[in-house]
């Protein structure tokens, strides 16, 4: 049986891709920051915060004995208003990149081990288009679009260490998606995205190492 290990799963699309996978038969392992907090979550709960290295480093060894199939980072921090200069809030922006670019980070350094017992050896960004800087056309979710375009080089730059180890890293954006971080007018609701990704994953081979991927599998320029 294949094990999944998704971070952020206490709502929307992590929610979502926790249901999913247990619907298909896999074990979850659902890393939430506050477990007292759960509610319907399937799978084994996970006490975890990305950004907290010791709380990262816990979880690691709580399921030491645990092979991983494949790692989600779907944590993250969503785009604050009022990014203009001038109005930057500093303690809100090295916040945004501690929990979007180094959570990721460190839940790959503390689970590397996990994932190289296990067979698919997947691990599965969540980003975001808006961290493309090929796309960029405009201002505005400065801090945002900072922590996601630098995530993306974070987890291309790890493809090219991993990879020569048998592991593959992919960076997925998940649609604009009805969530509390996406807002109400969303046209995706969280179960279409996670659904979606889910058969992206599931396409997935060593070749696709270092790729950056719309949800319904377009690739993305960096």
């Amino acid at each position: 049986m294949a094990t999944v290990l998704i971070t952020g799963a206490g709502r929307g699309i992590g929610l979502h891709l926790a249901r999913h996978y247990v619907a298909a038969g896999w074990t979850v392992l659902a890393g939430m920051r506050r477990p007292d907090a759960a509610k319907d979550v399937p799978g084994r709960i996970v006490q975890l915060d990305v950004s907290d290295a010791g709380s990262v480093a816990s979880a690691a060894r709580v399921v030491d004995a645990v092979s991983i199939d494949l790692l989600i980072n779907n944590a993250g921090l969503g785009a604050r208003r009022g990014e203009a200069l001038g109005s930057v809030d500093y303690p809100a922006f090295a916040r945004m990149l501690d929990v979007n670019v180094l959570g990721p980070v460190r839940m790959i350094e503390a689970f590397a081990g996990h994932l190289a017992r296990g067979e698919r050896k997947q691990i599965v960004t969540v980003s975001s288009r808006m961290g493309s800087i090929g796309e960029v056309g405009g201002a505005g979710s400065m801090a945002y679009r900072t922590s996601k375009a630098a995530v993306n080089m974070a987890m291309r730059s790890l493809s090219f260490e991993l990879g020569p180890r048998g592991l593959t890293l992919v960076v997925v954006h998940p649609g604009w998606v009805r969530t509390d971080m996406g807002g109400p007018s969303a046209p995706l609701m969280p179960e279409q995205s996670a659904a979606a990704l889910a058969k992206l994953i599931e396409r997935l081979t060593p070749a696709d190492n270092g790729r950056f991927y719309n949800y319904d599998g377009t690739p993305l320029p960096w």
